[in-house]
């Protein structure tokens, strides 16, 4: 408002109004008014949008062998000799196990509205099924708590990647049905005695990210590299777990309970706006997803993911589709960079544009900047299959957090990376597109998988040697971002 009334000026005029003064002109009195509402701002975003924030259980617990908790498979690829940079595992990692009650301070501080958090399994069910450990639920518990205690709505994720290693043994991991079926069991177990409290649950965090690292690459757990065949079989038992867990939930979870997930997918960006790279942007999402989240939206596999498989394809049944595809409440997005696409004269209709080597990219080598990702993958998402309720799942950046001789962390490159994400976001809620909610990762530095502790993810800055948590400059960032319910 160009004409915006003083503070000071404000409080003169608003109390003549309580005295009842009859002579304030009528355009001060509009004034007035006017000026108690907040003025409107073209980045902000919807009212009760949900800012949040995310971990993830083997990342941030620590306490891998107490009350009960067996090995991961996890713990043991961590354990073996020159699989994570220096050896490091997450025996320790930030001991949010013991530091909970902490770490929820820590997001109050931020003003968080929600955390996104995952359960252990193997602290659940040790063995990967048979009988439950009800002292590893209990922490749980007393995290849900904690958290509602707060005013912190919790989102629990039930698989962010620490497999029961009996399972792995028994039958391979994801290879065996066994798995998927002890999945589902265990979802079931926990919506039972979780979902009083708990109203939105993710099955599965990332199968394009675990599956294709741990069983096809093998730099992550269980570090396999299978043939085609047995990798196809796997994929297709993750998503089968998934169905099964969806259905179990549905069957023991309270009232008013939400079940999704929460997926990496490839989001095609196109390298031009126009009506023909858009289109290929689109069909190019539906069909790099296609083993994955279109399977689950869709009901079945794409034709042209069954030729690329050809003789490798896994056994599938109807009734497999049809559990696989069980009717989600929500669909979380994890979005960090962007797949350039455009339009293409070949069958598929698109090409992948590569990056060139002077692309600019974060610490991290994988993660290219491409803030625009953040309002195509919601919009493919809500297009391709008409969802009506997102969550930015997981969004934010690693950075070298070399903390000044103040001790604080000047973080401007993070900063700058969550502005520009989140500009793109609030462009997609302004064209309409149903994100509810967005979760920053992460919380606080933790162990990142092969990476160990090197690259820090944090709005906290964690000094591992003694657990101290340090808010960094990106904190305050964050912290005004949701104040404000704009872009900061």
């Amino acid at each position: 408002m160009t004409d915006q009334l003083s503070r000071r000026t404000f409080a003169k005029l608003a109390g003549a109004a309580a005295l009842g003064a009859s002579n304030i002109p009528l355009v001060a009195q509009a004034q007035v008014e006017a000026a108690t509402l907040p003025p409107p701002s073209p980045r902000s975003f919807p009212t009760g949008f949900l800012w949040g924030t995310a971990t993830a259980s083997y990342q941030v617990e620590g306490a891998v062998a107490e009350d009960g908790r067996l090995p991961s498979i996890w713990d043991t690829f961590s354990h073996t000799p020159g699989k994570v940079a220096k050896n490091a595992t997450g025996d320790v990692a930030d001991d949010h196990y013991h530091r909970y009650k902490g770490d929820v301070q820590l997001m109050k501080a931020l003003g968080v509205k929600a955390y996104r958090f995952s359960i252990a399994w193997p602290r659940v069910f040790p063995n990967g099924s048979g009988a439950p450990n009800a002292k590893g639920l209990d922490f749980y518990n007393r995290l849900v708590d904690e958290l509602l205690a707060n005013g912190i709505q919790p989102f629990a994720t039930l698989y962010h990647w620490d497999l029961p290693q009996a399972l792995q043994d028994r039958g391979g991991g994801w290879e065996s049905r066994e798995t998927a079926e002890a999945f589902g069991k265990y979802a079931g177990y926990v919506a039972q005695h979780l979902t009083d409290r708990v109203k939105h649950i993710f099955t599965i965090n990332e199968f394009g990210a675990f599956m294709e690292l741990g069983y096809n690459i093998g730099v992550h757990a269980p570090g396999l590299k299978l043939p085609p065949k047995r990798f196809y079989q796997a994929r297709h038992n993750g998503v089968l777990g998934h169905g099964l867990a969806v259905q179990a939930i549905r069957a023991s979870g309270k009232p008013g309970t939400k079940v999704g997930l929460a997926e990496n997918l490839v989001v095609g960006v196109p390298v031009i706006e126009n009506a023909e790279h858009i289109a290929a942007a689109e069909k190019a999402t539906r069909d790099i997803n296609a083993q994955y989240l279109t399977v689950i939206m869709e009901g079945k596999y794409t034709d042209a993911y069954i030729a690329r498989m050809g003789a490798n394809a896994p056994r599938v049944t109807a009734d497999d589709l049809k559990i696989i595809s069980s009717p989600l409440d929500f669909v979380g997005t994890n979005i960090y960079q962007p797949t350039f696409v455009r339009a293409d004269a070949g069958p598929s209709g698109y090409a992948v544009v590569p990056n060139p080597p002077s692309y600019p990219h974060m610490i991290s080598p994988w993660l290219f900047m491409g803030p625009e990702v953040l309002y195509w993958g919601p919009h493919h998402v809500a297009k391709l299959w008409n969802v009506k309720e997102i969550y930015i799942t997981e969004n934010g950046t690693s950075s070298s957090d070399v903390p000044a001789a103040d001790g604080k962390v000047y973080d401007t490159d993070r900063i700058m990376y969550l502005r520009n994400y989140l500009s793109q976001l609030q462009r997609a809620v302004a064209d309409g597109v149903p994100v509810k909610g967005y979760f920053l990762w992460s919380l606080m530095d933790n162990f990142e998988w092969a990476d160990g502790y090197e690259n820090r993810f944090g709005l906290h800055y964690v000094d591992y040697a003694t657990q101290r948590r340090t808010p960094k400059l990106s904190a305050a960032f964050y912290r005004e971002v949701i104040a404000r319910n704009a872009v900061a």
